[in-house]
């Protein structure tokens, strides 16, 4: 059996990865699926810092394939904020609906180019302490100006990708899957996963 475990807790995301890495035969599990992994901390002062030290981290203690990612939004003209502490933008409880207005109030008086923004998504692979690989991604778009749509998680409602007229919430995750910061992250790093259990098993 191919096993894949994603070092998070962070059940939508969980469930968008799996959705993205459906018919590669490799089955998915999150880390509530072991008894004993740590929280770990992220303290890194970058996507990538995270990313890797949560799969090494959780890696060490199980003898098995760690995939971890740090992702999270940037607007250049909020000094690339909430960038790393995008899911405690607006405090430590991770919540969705105060980052959102804490966003758009700041970003009030913006409009145009101000409201640019992207998604990013760092993703590590690693197995026991050696990293694997690393693969970014990301999405250009815009803020808007209130929250629209009912589908997704995070700043999905506020969102909207180039190219587009509605936010990520609005468009649902068949076509949010098809060009999302982790869905192009993830096209990259399924072809590392399938060369390594090609090699390893």
């Amino acid at each position: 059996m191919k096993e894949l475990l994603i070092a998070t807790r962070n059940k939508e995301k969980l469930k968008e990865i799996k959705r993205l890495l459906k018919g590669s035969g490799i089955k998915v599990l999150g880390v509530d699926s072991f008894k004993g992994l740590p929280e770990v901390e992220e303290d890194g002062k970058t996507f990538n810092a995270n990313a890797r030290k949560k799969a090494i981290e959780i890696s060490t203690r199980v003898n098995m394939l760690v995939m971890a990612d740090d992702s999270g939004l940037e607007v250049p003209s909020l000094g690339n904020a909430p960038g790393i502490h995008s899911a405690r933008y607006a405090g430590p409880s991770q919540n969705d609906d105060k980052n959102i207005k804490k966003l758009i109030k700041a970003l009030s008086s913006y409009t145009g180019a101000k409201r640019k923004a992207r998604f990013r998504c760092l993703i590590c692979l690693s197995k026991g302490k050696k990293v694997i690989r690393m693969i970014d991604g990301k999405v250009e778009g815009v803020i808007g100006f209130q929250v629209k749509g009912k589908t997704g998680f995070g700043y999905d409602p506020v969102f909207i990708p180039n190219g587009y007229t509605k936010t990520f919430a609005q468009l649902g995750s068949k076509e949010k899957d098809k060009i999302s910061h982790r869905a192009l992250a993830l096209a990259k790093v399924r072809q590392a996963i399938l060369k390594y259990f090609q090699k390893y098993r």
